[in-house]
């Protein structure tokens, strides 16, 4: 059951990332096409996240600390550096401020923390 639920982690932290990375790429774009492209990744990723979260224990128990700090360092970890190559490959207007902020938000609407 233990690498199961590993996996689960593994398949949360991957898509709530995702979800993160373009909820800030939304914010960096001006073309209005492009921004709606990456709100419906942003929700598509959510609802997966969400999915997979209900399954690593009940939806409405917050997880123990040693699990929620691997969760969010993984989480920080993971968009700064997808975001550092986006913007290396020319990507503009990335607030990378935005991170933490943004992680605890999500963290909470999926009731990790």
């Amino acid at each position: 059951m233990v690498q199961n639920r590993n996996k689960l982690i593994n398949l949360f932290i991957g898509n709530i990332s995702n979800s993160i990375i373009h909820k800030i790429l939304e914010k960096a774009i001006d073309d209005k096409e492009i921004a709606n492209r990456y709100e419906k990744e942003l929700i598509t990723s959510f609802e997966v996240a969400k999915r997979y979260r209900s399954k690593i224990n009940p939806a409405n128990i917050i997880l123990p600390d040693k699990d929620i700090k691997y969760i969010r360092d993984r989480i920080i970890k993971n968009v700064r550096s997808d975001l550092l190559m986006r913007i290396k490959k020319g990507y503009k207007n990335i607030n990378l401020n935005l991170i933490e902020e943004l992680v605890d938000r999500f963290l909470k609407e999926t009731k990790v923390i």
